[in-house]
């Protein structure tokens, strides 16, 4: 099912309990899924859009190179992927409670299966954690070492997921070697759906993972 919506910012109108949000932006019907951690992590608070501080535009210059952005900046044009966070509210001081995140996490499911992305993209050991024990049955077997995991394939349920390196910790091979993972995964059937339309009246396509 395809939403139908021409807001870009926080398209299915989230309104968590806290002042300072930032809410998911991008493309709702979206191939990609950018998962970060909170806005104190990326930044976003300022700009109302997720990875906007200097790490984050790192990762979103990354992901013009490899095709998943347009432009990058305080508005990125993302006609293929979406950017959000696990816990979109801003910490007033230092790091979310495990309360919080818990109290938040409602919110973001709800995001991440409305946009019903291909590709879940976690940034940072906390939200590679989460993607991997809420979306896939591989996190009893999967140690979160993200110099490992940073740009590699793992297969969720519906999913396919590529964690990612915190960008504030990259060095050159780290930008490298997920452009070429990136541009790579696009030339294969990442979508794996299936077209069930021949078995129904009509010539529209109906299309399932």
């Amino acid at each position: 099912m395809e939403n139908v919506t021409d807001r870009i910012s926080n398209p299915f109108d989230m309104q968590p309990p806290c002042e300072r949000f930032v809410p998911g932006y991008g493309d709702a019907n979206a191939d990609f899924h950018v998962v970060g951690d909170h806005p104190g992590v990326h930044g976003g608070v300022e700009s109302g859009v997720p990875f906007t501080n200097d790490a984050g535009r790192r990762l979103q210059e990354t992901l013009v190179e490899a095709g998943l952005l347009e432009t990058a900046g305080e508005q990125p044009e993302s006609p293929r992927t979406y950017l959000s966070y696990i816990h979109m509210c801003a910490p007033e001081d230092g790091e979310p409670s495990e309360a919080s995140y818990d109290d938040l996490e409602r919110f973001f499911d709800a995001e991440l299966r409305a946009i019903a992305a291909h590709v879940l993209l976690p940034v940072g050991a906390r939200a590679t954690a989460h993607v991997l024990e809420t979306y896939t049955a591989q996190a009893w077997k999967t140690e979160i070492d993200m110099e490992t995991l940073h740009a590699t394939e793992i297969r969720g349920s519906g999913f396919l997921v590529y964690p990612i390196k915190d960008p504030a910790e990259w060095d050159d091979a780290d930008h490298d070697r997920l452009v070429e993972s990136l541009t790579a995964l696009q030339k294969t059937d990442f979508r794996r759906e299936a077209d069930l339309g021949r078995f129904s009246a009509g010539n529209d396509p109906y299309l399932v993972r």
